[in-house]
């Protein structure tokens, strides 16, 4: 009786943080990537949803902005971006490097795809955003 009794709480208290830890690793499992931990969810299909955005600057003190997107684009259909917005749209305009055909600025802003079709710049005024497609 001797066990269960007042020298016996430590013991107790390590027993029962072991089985919560048993109980959750698996539940949090299902959540995690290579990366780290991020939660995962369905996006609906047809849609782009924004996991993830990062900014910097580069020793010109020029300002980079990159976003990590999910996407379940229809068959046919790829991860693009429409009016500066993650979206899907059609294979054929990725596939052949025709960026401004699926209307990646905003209202307002002229699309130039670059000299070497590594993506497009969208421009007003004196204001030019250049967007890279890397793979």
């Amino acid at each position: 009786m001797k066990l269960w009794g007042r020298s016996a709480w430590p013991l107790q208290v390590a027993f029962l943080v072991a089985f919560l830890m048993l109980c959750v690793d698996p539940l949090s499992a299902g959540s995690r990537n290579h990366r780290g931990s991020t939660v995962s969810y369905q996006v609906k299909q047809g849609t782009c949803e924004v996991v993830a955005n990062h900014r910097c600057c580069n020793k010109n003190k020029i300002e980079e902005r990159s976003q990590t997107v999910k996407c379940s684009c229809f068959p046919g259909q790829v991860a693009g971006t429409t009016n500066a917005r993650p979206s899907c749209v059609e294979a054929s305009i990725v596939a052949q490097k025709w960026w401004c055909q699926m209307q990646p600025c905003m209202d307002g802003e002229e699309c130039k795809v670059l000299p070497d079709l590594t993506g497009w710049s969208c421009s007003t005024g004196n204001k030019v955003k250049t967007t890279k497609v890397t793979r």
